[in-house]
């Protein structure tokens, strides 16, 4: 039996070498990435309109009792799956920096060709840590509340402020969200821009992402702080703030990943 070429034995051995990175990296990165967003706002959108259109149409479905406790993972989830969904932003900067047109018709045109296999392949990867997220969050649920079903989410809400059960979900679910945070940003912070630039396979563009968390895991930790914080910025104002986090974090990450890998 022959072995996948997506995930292929002996990967690591290829692997592009991978630099120390600090702080000034990170604020350049994010400068970068403004300065991206703000010279194609028009091409960005489109890639960035679901997010806030997503975030009304949760907090619409969290009104139905049974789906009130699955707001925030819901929510939050969508961070784990988000390396992958700025595809398109990776590629429009890898156009501009090279002086390459970077319209809406080449925004996905890494879906194309020999990269659109390890481009899902890691998609696939993000998404079953999704999947994980999602059930470790329900199972938490159920194993402090059991079966009650929530009346409304602000009764909901006062019981998980106000009661000892409420701040053991609030703190457990917080630290089993930063333990999938953190693997899904070690397996994707550098992996779908990666395989964008050198055409890679999935498992060498993985291995490179835990490489680089490997040899800067401060700086990596810092660059998922700012990533949350951001995000949360964008959620609290019901989801629309998304529409400028987004594309500024997905253009900050493709000028991370030129600073970081060789």
């Amino acid at each position: 039996m022959t072995s996948s070429p997506i995930f292929a034995p002996g990967f690591a051995a290829a692997r592009p070498a991978v630099r120390r990175i600090g702080i000034p990296d990170l604020k350049a990165a994010l400068s970068r990435g403004v300065d991206d967003f703000l010279a194609m706002p028009t091409h960005v959108l489109f890639v960035v309109l679901i997010y806030p259109l997503a975030g009304v149409i949760i907090a619409a479905a969290t009104f139905e009792q049974d789906l009130i406790p699955i707001l925030f993972p819901l929510a939050a989830g969508f961070a784990l799956i988000g390396p992958f969904a700025a595809l398109g932003l990776y590629e429009m900067s890898r156009r501009r920096e090279w002086g390459l047109p970077a319209t809406l018709a080449e925004a996905y045109a890494p879906l194309h060709g020999r990269s659109a296999r390890a481009v899902m392949a890691v998609g696939g990867v993000l998404a079953l840590i999704f999947l994980a997220w999602m059930g470790a969050a329900t199972g938490l649920y159920w194993s402090l509340y059991g079966g009650v079903t929530e009346p409304s989410l602000t009764v909901f809400l006062g019981d998980v402020l106000t009661t000892p059960r409420g701040w053991a979900l609030i703190l457990a679910g917080n630290l089993v969200g930063a333990a999938f945070s953190l693997l899904a940003l070690a397996v994707s912070a550098v992996s779908i821009p990666l395989i964008i630039d050198k055409d890679v396979e999935a498992g060498t563009a993985i291995e490179t992402s835990l490489a680089l968390m490997r040899e800067n895991p401060g700086t990596m930790l810092a660059w998922g702080a700012i990533v949350a914080g951001l995000l949360v910025l964008g959620m609290v104002s019901l989801f629309v703030g998304l529409a400028v986090v987004l594309p500024v974090l997905g253009h900050a990450t493709w000028h991370l990943y030129r600073r970081a890998v060789g």
